[in-house]
């Protein structure tokens, strides 16, 4: 039975009695429909009212899109709904995690290089308070993650780094920042990412922590956040084999499973171990590290049994729905589980200010939207000033000047479109444009019209006559369903790689995943600027040029643990 009275509830006996008489009073079907945590609908090719009304989600999650569009379909999803919504998107680095116009802030890594929680809680109330003008009330963050691998191709930069004890610091500052707009933190992915090298949305991935180990590391993370009172944690579609033999000595390694659907890390690890109370909700459960573990027909009911209350994403959303219900109807999921479930829905909606117990809405969205991007911007460009990292200088080719170096070859790797979820976009344009303004001439490096004399003839004379300095920018992005994010040159003879940096020079930036440095260890000169925004490549530029300092200190280690990075 769960204790409302208890942290992170801290209910009434009045709202604890308003709980349980809403719930006893669900049809089957409304209970059902409380345990899902769908993706917004575009109200272009769907009828909102009748979805919410058909379906009855819990809470709705929504990829970026325009402030007023999405204003407008929230209130419509919010007023078709029997039971006020959750509205999430994931706020991870800005408000552009749910608005398209919303500000980029700057990524957890950035953040975190800062060493500044007041950045962290900014991060919070810049995304909180954006994503609130349009009706949003949850989001799926902090990432309280380690990044502990540097090959991991999903987390690095979304992270707060490699150390327990700044991503305590950084995610309790966010976590301040979200709630001092009223938007609900859910703390993800337990049992944690960034330990395996490879991304759980391409298969069920692994912390391969022994269970002290995860204790001292993820464990103490997760324990103080509970005790501080964190309403929601996201379920990863990741394993801890040593908790679950823990727990269950002598399990087999076919019985062990992923956390999205493994009793023994939820009722276990999690709610008996570390005393969590409060709200779990899946990560999508579309990903294949979902999917591949059990039929999806188990592996629903499998989630619920687990102590999970809520999931996120359908595939066929009426098919998900029916292995839910079956499930129940045969028993396989019992009414007290359901329950359960439900109660801890509705009282994490009533605690956090969603909803009252009058059953209405707290706090509809204002009709008038002011999203405060100029005062925002500003707050990013404090984060870009103090965060951008001089990682080694070794033949002193700072600061660069166009009297220096007149002319520059700018080669820019990543600037694609495929991939998964990429929030940064290109930054080719970004980087000629402003270079040029300071007064260098800019060449781009053609990867699709290559110069055969170049490639194949051409010596260190030839590539003198062109440039006196090569720029390369690596905005290689974290992004889902990819197996990583490590520099891929043109397979063509290497044919974009700096062959010539010896002889001419040559600097490196990066405006993403902070481990470059182990593709092209030789390189003189390398930053990590952390984020691709416009104030962190003005910021970087600045500092490339001698008119600030680098202030910003690396989260993780970007020699890669190598020797010869150092070099």
């Amino acid at each position: 039975m769960i204790d409302l009275t208890k942290k992170p509830y801290n209910l009434s006996s009045a709202e604890i009695d308003f709980i349980k008489n809403k719930v006893a009073n669900m049809p089957l079907s409304a209970k059902i429909g409380q345990l899902f945590f769908v993706i917004g609908e575009d109200e272009d090719n769907t009828d909102l009212t009748e979805f919410v009304k058909k379906y009855q989600p819990g809470g709705i999650m929504y990829r970026p899109d325009k402030a007023q569009k999405l204003q407008h379909e929230i209130a419509v999803s919010q007023k078709a709904s029997a039971t006020p919504l959750f509205i999430a998107a994931n706020l991870e680095a800005g408000g552009n995690g749910l608005l398209t116009e919303g500000t980029w802030f700057g990524r957890p890594l950035q953040v975190a290089a800062t060493d500044d929680e007041q950045n962290a809680y900014n991060l919070g109330d810049v995304s909180g308070y954006e994503a609130k003008q349009v009706g949003g009330n949850m989001s799926f963050a902090p990432i309280v993650d380690l990044d502990q691998n540097f090959r991991n191709p999903i987390m690095n930069v979304r992270t707060f780094g490699s150390s327990e004890e700044r991503v305590i610091r950084m995610s309790d500052s966010q976590i301040k920042g979200l709630k001092a707009n009223h938007v609900i933190p859910v703390a993800k992915h337990f049992p944690g990412d960034g330990v395996d090298e490879r991304d759980q949305h391409l298969l069920s991935s692994i912390n391969s922590l022994p269970a002290d180990k995860w204790m001292e590391s993820y464990g103490q993370i997760y324990h103080h956040l509970i005790q501080n009172g964190l309403p929601a944690v996201m379920i990863a579609h990741i394993m801890q084999p040593a908790w679950e033999r823990r727990l269950q000595p002598g399990i087999e390694d076919k019985d062990l499973r992923p956390a999205s659907t493994s009793k023994l890390l939820i009722d276990g690890l999690l709610r008996t171990v570390l005393h969590f109370n409060g709200l779990t909700i899946t990560d999508a459960t579309p990903m294949i590290g979902y999917n591949a573990i059990l039929p999806r027909s188990e592996a629903l009911p499998a989630t619920i049994n687990a102590g999970i209350d809520m999931i996120l994403f359908n595939k066929d959303i009426d098919e998900d729905y029916q292995f839910v219900t079956d499930a129940v109807k045969s028993g396989k999921i019992s009414m007290a589980r359901v329950d359960e479930a439900v109660t801890r829905i509705i009282a994490t909606k009533i605690a956090q200010g969603v909803m009252n117990t009058e059953n209405n809405l707290c706090e509809p969205a204002s009709q008038e939207i002011n999203l405060k991007l100029a005062e925002h911007e500003k707050l990013a460009a404090k984060v870009a000033q103090e965060s951008v990292t001089l990682v080694k200088d070794r033949d002193k080719l700072l600061p660069i000047t166009p009297e220096k170096y007149p002319r520059v070859r700018l080669v820019v790797l990543g600037d694609t479109d495929d991939g998964g979820f990429k929030e940064g976009g290109k930054v080719t344009a970004k980087f000629k444009e402003k270079l040029t303004e300071k007064g260098f001439k800019v060449t781009v490096f053609d990867r699709k019209n290559l110069n055969f004399k170049e490639v194949f003839e051409g010596g260190v004379q030839y590539e003198k006559d062109q440039f006196d300095l090569a720029f390369y920018v690596a905005n290689v992005e974290t992004a889902s369903n990819q197996t990583t994010t490590r520099l891929d040159w043109i397979h063509l003879m290497a044919a974009d790689a700096p062959w010539f940096m010896k002889d001419i020079p040559t600097v490196f930036v990066s405006t993403c995943n902070p481990y470059h440095l182990f593709d092209i260890p030789m390189v003189s000169t390398y930053i990590n600027a952390y984020t691709g925004n416009d104030v962190t490549i003005d910021a970087l530029l600045e500092k490339m040029m001698g008119n600030d300092k680098f202030s910003g200190h690396s989260p993780v280690d970007p020699f890669c643990g190598r020797f010869e990075t150092h070099l």
